[in-house]
């Protein structure tokens, strides 16, 4: 079983990223990144409705070893958190494609060009 689903794209901050059919982008971390933090125990994620631009960081990730910013993979506004993840932070090491982080309405109609596609982010955590 891969642990990079073909059907997302990827950052080199370890974010994977689906896009919606209303154009909004959910963003979580991916296997590898929950695999190297190990268990997490809290989540600190940005305020629905702030506006963000791409490299911000917008929340962090606690773990038993380490602390570890979230980024914004985009220009845009965050228009929606998942509360489930703030409360049970250790479901993410169970269900890293499952439990997603945020939700942004992207700007100017960005897309996912200049993310990572499978192939591409498995090379990348190959050579780590």
């Amino acid at each position: 079983m891969s642990n990079v689903p073909a059907d997302l794209r990827y950052t080199d901050d370890h974010e994977w990223i689906r896009t919606a059919a209303d154009g909004s982008m959910t963003v979580g971390i991916t296997y590898h990144a929950q695999k190297n933090l190990g268990d997490i125990v809290f989540f600190e994620l940005p305020a629905v409705g702030r506006t963000v631009q791409a490299g911000d960081p917008v929340g962090t990730v606690e773990s038993v070893k380490a602390v570890s910013e979230i980024f914004s993979p985009f220009d845009g506004e965050i228009v929606a958190i998942n509360d489930e993840v703030v409360e049970t932070p250790e479901e993410v090491n169970s269900d890293p494609y499952g439990m997603w982080l945020f939700k942004i309405k992207t700007k100017g109609g960005a897309s996912s060009n200049g993310l990572l596609d499978a192939k591409a982010y498995e090379k990348l955590v190959a050579g780590e």
